[in-house]
């Protein structure tokens, strides 16, 4: 399994000590203000699960992320296969971090990190990134690494119910295309 290391975080394997911070983050609603529902302790532990089996599987997934200043669990970042019945294919590169976290960067930081393994290490043409139309943080950060808007590409998530939640935009990255200034 890879361990991806920044100036500032280390994206790694999970850990037991992970479950309370992780569940404690899902259940928080200003986290998942642009998701249909906070999820409980079980949904949060069945992800960790599958999280750390897809990391053992095939060495990439998404990844814990913790500071190296002081060891703390922050949010996750990483790489996942677009999910089947998705109008698109490829590999979507995400992230999401405790409230305490945000507004440090380390959104932009991990996603660079998890973009570049994507490009350097896994040979991908071509990263995508997705979210709730409305989430102007997560499309800021998307625009901070220099991804494009697609609208042609933008749709009504399958798995959201109708409100203002299902409108989904997708941004791509290109290998050739990564500005320098954003690198």
């Amino acid at each position: 399994m890879s361990e991806l290391r920044t100036e500032r975080l280390v994206l790694r394997g999970w850990r037991a000590s992970d479950l309370v911070p992780w569940t404690a983050m899902n259940a928080d609603p200003v986290v998942r203000a642009y998701f249909p529902d906070v999820l409980t302790r079980e949904q949060s532990e069945a992800s960790v699960a599958g999280f750390q089996a897809d990391l053992d599987r095939r060495g990439w997934g998404w990844w814990a992320v913790e500071t190296t200043a002081t060891g703390e669990f922050i949010g996750f970042a990483g790489l996942d296969p677009v999910e089947d019945g998705m109008p698109f294919t490829g590999v979507e590169a995400g992230w999401r971090l405790a409230r305490p976290a945000w507004g440090h960067g380390y959104a932009t930081e991990a996603a660079r990190a998890v973009v570049a393994y994507g490009f350097e290490s896994l040979g991908l043409a071509e990263v995508l990134a997705v979210t709730a139309a409305g989430n102007l943080r997560s499309r800021a950060v998307m625009d901070r690494l220099g991804m494009s808007h697609d609208p042609g590409a933008d749709f009504d998530d399958p798995g959201v119910p109708e409100g203002p939640l299902r409108r989904s935009v997708v941004y791509r990255l290109r290998a050739g295309d990564r500005r320098s200034t954003a690198w």
